[in-house]
């Protein structure tokens, strides 16, 4: 195993347990006892598992129900939504190609979520939103009809509404704002600037942080932390993605969320202590565990 690919260390614990607000365990090469395991040792007690897909969102519903700290939320991701309907002949590694379902498919996978969303152990229904990076032009329609359709399903069930927002920051807010959104709305990888920190504080969402606050480049990010109300703070790890520096390029996962609480705490100008309490009863309040 080269250096890049090697886990990176275990941080020193954080002084208060916190929960990590957004991961993805099976795509992570450890077991989930493994990694809820390295989590603890470090203060990292509670996990939130995320559900991308039909068969995503399925294991997640069955991991929260066997792990008393694994929360599930569920949903078909921006990206699954036109794959769905259009179809996606040329295949993702992990998806493979697939045919053209058509509306009623969406329909139907859409039910689905809806009834893992009636269960007690998922607390949120996402990751939703809208995805302008990797979807194009052909694919917005499919992309707003799955978002709204989520948000009713999270106002239905009383569930916390999870929000993926890449490169679409207008409309996903727009969105929202039409439809009403759920009382609990979190903005996972939180992606926007100081003045959308502004709009989102005003409409009280939460925004979660991710491991890719601590980059070089990303100061923009680093501005909205420093306005956003504490009280609408959270962080993820969103692993395997988004390793925090210095260990980015190499596997994330919940254990390293010490490093960008740290972080964090750092650009607010507080101490880790302040700023993990915060993330811990925010966490709980957001997903209502």
């Amino acid at each position: 195993m080269s250096a890049k690919d090697a886990p990176p260390p275990l941080p020193e614990p954080l002084p208060v347990a916190v929960a990590d607000s957004h991961t993805h365990l099976d795509m992570q090469s450890s077991t989930v006892d493994e990694a809820l395991t390295k989590a603890g040792l470090v203060g990292v007690e509670t996990v939130v598992q995320v559900g991308c897909d039909l068969k995503g969102s399925r294991w997640a519903a069955e991991t929260a129900a066997q792990y008393e700290n694994v929360h599930a939320a569920v949903a078909l991701h921006p990206n699954e939504a036109p794959r769905i309907v259009l179809g996606d002949p040329g295949g993702r590694p992990r998806q493979g190609a697939r045919e053209a379902g058509g509306d009623a498919a969406l329909d139907d996978a859409l039910a689905e979520i809806d009834r893992l969303a009636a269960l007690d152990h998922v607390k949120a229904v996402g990751e939703t939103g809208l995805d302008y990076f990797r979807t194009g032009p052909e694919g917005k329609e499919a992309q707003e009809r799955s978002f709204r359709a989520h948000i009713e399903i999270a106002k239905r069930h009383g569930k916390a509404l999870v929000i993926h927002d890449r490169e679409a920051h207008e409309d996903v807010l727009r969105v929202l704002a039409e439809e009403g959104a759920p009382e609990r709305t979190v903005f996972h990888c939180y992606s926007g600037d100081a003045d959308m920190a502004r709009i989102c504080a005003e409409r009280g969402y939460y925004m979660s942080f991710a491991g890719n606050v601590t980059f070089k480049n990303a100061q923009p990010l680093r501005d909205a932390l420093a306005v956003a109300p504490l009280e609408l703070v959270l962080v993820e790890t969103d692993a395997p993605f988004l390793t925090p520096a210095p260990y980015r390029g190499r596997p994330n996962a919940p254990y390293l969320i010490p490093v960008t609480v740290r972080a964090m705490a750092a650009v607010r100008g507080i101490g880790e202590e302040a700023m993990a309490t915060a993330i811990a009863e925010n966490t709980a309040r957001a997903f209502a565990y």
